[in-house]
């Protein structure tokens, strides 16, 4: 191996425990992905009992992660405008209400496509 395949491959692992670092500070400190994280365990709980298909549980999958990673960007955004500004500014506020907007848009279709899966399941 050269010295730079060497460099790259620790970058790499420096960059996925940095993501680890920032996924853990957020389960550690942000209710609503807690929140969001145990909604998730019901959901595929629920899923398996009454035995979606493989192809309904890829779904299922995908909006967990959608909401999870949307969760994980508001955040970021949260804390950034934090770090920028403490005060009461208007586009303070509408950059956090944009992103929180974000997370309970996806979250709703979310509930709407499950609901569709579960009757899809129940009633096929």
């Amino acid at each position: 191996m050269n010295g730079r395949h060497l460099r790259v491959h620790k970058r790499l692992v420096q960059s996925f425990k940095d993501a680890n670092s920032g996924l853990l500070l957020a389960l550690a400190q942000e209710r609503n992905i807690k929140l969001q994280l145990s909604a998730a365990v019901l959901v595929l709980c629920f899923s398996w009992s009454i035995h979606v298909s493989l192809t309904y549980l890829v779904v299922i999958f995908v909006l967990i992660g959608g909401v999870i990673s949307l969760e994980l960007i508001n955040t970021a955004i949260e804390r950034l405008v934090d770090l920028v500004t403490k005060e009461n500014h208007p586009m303070a506020k509408a950059a956090k209400d944009t992103a929180a907007a974000a997370v309970w848009w996806f979250s709703v279709m979310a509930a709407v496509i499950f609901i569709v899966i579960v009757f899809a399941t129940l009633f096929h």
